[in-house]
């Protein structure tokens, strides 16, 4: 099993800038790749962000050039960088795991651009 613990979001004005971070614990070594996801009211649930073994990274093209994914594997530890921030950015933001049989959710935070 893993447990992922999500933090850092809040209300950030439009342009502005947050970073999320994602602790894990439990069984990390199991996990192959992890992601961001968010979801906004009335919204399904959408990949933003993904890092992969060896680094490679993918981003949803509405935050290519703003957002940044990142992750610590000595600390067990994700990033979300995200810079230049919109009001259609305002989600709750999901930290997720993929293992090689199972997928882990964080419990989400929320982020919210307003002026």
């Amino acid at each position: 099993q893993v447990q992922l613990v999500e933090s850092g979001g809040g209300l950030v004005q439009p342009g502005g800038s947050l970073r999320l971070s994602c602790a894990a614990s439990g069984n990390t070594v199991t996990i192959i790749n992890m992601s961001w996801y968010r979801q906004a009211p009335g919204k399904e649930r959408e990949l933003v962000a993904r890092i992969i073994s060896g680094g490679q990274t993918h981003y949803t093209d509405s935050v290519k050039g703003r957002f940044t994914i990142s992750r610590d594997i000595a600390k067990d530890m994700l990033y979300l960088e995200m810079n230049s921030l919109k009001p259609e950015d305002t989600a709750v933001y999901y930290c997720y795991g993929r293992a090689r049989v199972n997928g882990y959710w964080g419990q989400g935070t929320q982020v919210t651009v307003s002026s």
